[in-house]
């Protein structure tokens, strides 16, 4: 957008205080967070997925179609995100959210650690195949 039109690009951030708030109880007295739904919202956020999560959610928006729910992906994803803010407000560390992303960035850490062991493993043999310890580069 050019400069000088009259309209920031700066966007307002929820403080603090909402940010750290509890989840307000559903109707069931339970801990729920209600998801927007269809109204105009005034922030935004970019998320990439991979070819197979935009397939998957192409197919959960299909699904909810054939069992007349109406939605579309943005409010597929607002909907999985409040169900998923709900969860952590209520179970903190033993929440869905909270194990899955425990997991993966253990799974992640456990990955690159070995890489990095088969790195130095694979740097250590190459240099033991060497004649007098020298790096095998032709002078």
């Amino acid at each position: 957008m050019a400069a000088g039109r009259g309209r920031s690009r700066r966007v307002s951030l929820p403080g603090v205080a909402e940010l750290l708030r509890p989840a307000a109880p559903g109707p069931d007295g339970g801990d729920q967070r209600q998801a927007s739904g269809r109204e105009k919202h005034t922030q935004k956020i970019t998320v990439y997925l991979s070819a197979e999560e935009l397939l998957d959610l192409e197919r959960a928006r299909l699904a909810l179609l054939r069992y007349g729910a109406a939605a579309d992906r943005g409010r597929i994803v607002r909907e999985a995100i409040a169900v998923l803010l709900a969860d952590l407000d209520a179970c903190g560390q033993d929440s869905l959210l909270a194990r899955r992303i425990a997991n993966s960035y253990s799974a992640s850490s456990d990955s690159a650690s070995s890489t990095m062991a088969n790195s130095n493993s694979a740097s250590a043999s190459r240099a033991l195949d060497q004649p007098n310890g020298t790096s095998g580069s032709a002078l």
